[in-house]
């Protein structure tokens, strides 16, 4: 997939106010801890997950991601009603139906004729929507898509914790470990087409591979009823996702790099969907990706699903590790598996 109109005009985020160490974490699991003689401070060393945040009991994800949203279109000046697609595209919705992208849209007062709908693919869902926004750009069909999403950790985690300490078993701990490594955020990017707004970030182009034979490897659910009454939890074969998805990572890297013709030694700096420290020098190393390409916010944020990457890439603008003239990977893979990276000429 290669793009000549669409171009990242801003990309606005928001932090949650709690902060929750994966101390605190421990604290909560004594009763697993004790049964399992396990000491204290492993949380932290086996994901090299610090801390993550999260929002206030009872807060709604249409609210974290209009924020999110709210700030994009104010950096790029462009008014609400200019929108011709509104994407949400977050893990954590608030209905089976109506979109929860409903919500955000009558929150930041979009027009009428703009596409209002939601995405989800784990955590590529703002990938696919940035994707999908892209192209009606390119088709002219519209001159302004906003993609947004918001993720919530703190009620799944609780679930889980309560579960641990129930199920006091290393096998319980195995498939729950990596939903511990959660944390909450929201991201929104603002894409439009190159002669709307003058400046941007070209989205150059965009590379997928897929492999769903994999799918039963992380779930998260169920949040449809069906069937009715399972237990709502997370569960991930994380040795295998790690496996299977850096070998996806590198099929499609190395696809990314030859369909997008880029030149050797490219990209300049890459933002990969934050999970965890074993994650990121396992892929790296796969690739051959020097460790100072890459910037990362998992130690303080935790995984934050769809929001990671984009929420990410903010930061790394932001602390000047972006600069004009580089060309930036976003690198993401997501449960499923898929895989998705696109080139940004920033």
């Amino acid at each position: 997939m290669n793009y000549s109109r669409a171009r990242i005009a801003a990309i606005g985020y928001e932090i949650p106010p709690h902060v929750v160490s994966s101390a605190d974490l421990e604290e909560r699991l004594a009763p697993l801890y004790e049964a399992l003689r396990i000491p204290r401070g492993q949380l932290e060393a086996i994901t090299g997950i610090r801390e993550r945040r999260y929002w206030s009991p009872g807060f709604r994800p249409s609210e974290g991601a209009s924020r999110a949203g709210r700030k994009a279109l104010e950096a790029a000046g462009v008014d609400p009603r200019e929108v011709g697609m509104l994407i949400y595209a977050a893990v954590c919705r608030e209905h089976l139906e109506p979109a929860t992208a409903c919500a955000v849209a009558d929150r930041l007062g979009i027009g009428p004729g703009c596409q209002v709908l939601d995405v989800s693919n784990a955590c590529l869902g703002v990938l696919n929507g940035m994707l999908l926004a892209a192209g009606a750009i390119e088709l002219g069909h519209i001159r302004a898509g906003l993609v947004v999403a918001c993720e919530s950790a703190r009620e799944i985690v609780d679930l889980t914790i309560a579960r641990l300490n129930r199920e006091p078993s290393m096998e319980t701990l195995r498939k729950t470990l990596a939903t511990l490594t959660g944390g909450s955020g929201a991201a929104a990017v603002l894409l439009t087409e190159r002669s709307f707004r003058p400046g941007g970030r070209r989205l150059r182009g965009a590379v997928c591979r897929s492999a769903p034979r994999h799918h039963r490897l992380c779930t998260w659910g169920p949040d449809t009823g069906i069937p009715e009454g399972r237990a709502h939890m997370a569960e991930t074969d994380a040795a295998e996702v790690l496996r299977h998805g850096v070998a996806l990572g590198v099929e499609t890297f190395e696809a990314f790099r030859r369909e997008l013709a880029l030149p050797e030694g490219a990209p300049d700096r890459i933002v990969c969907h934050q999970v965890g420290a074993t994650h990121q020098r396992t892929f790296l190393e796969a690739v051959g990706i020097p460790a100072e390409r890459d910037f990362t916010t998992f130690r303080f944020l935790g995984n934050t699903g769809t929001v990671s990457l984009p929420l990410t890439a903010a930061l790394a603008e932001e602390r000047g590790v972006l600069r004009p003239g580089e060309l930036v990977g976003w690198l993401g893979i997501g449960s499923g598996l898929n895989c998705l990276m696109l080139a940004i000429d920033w």
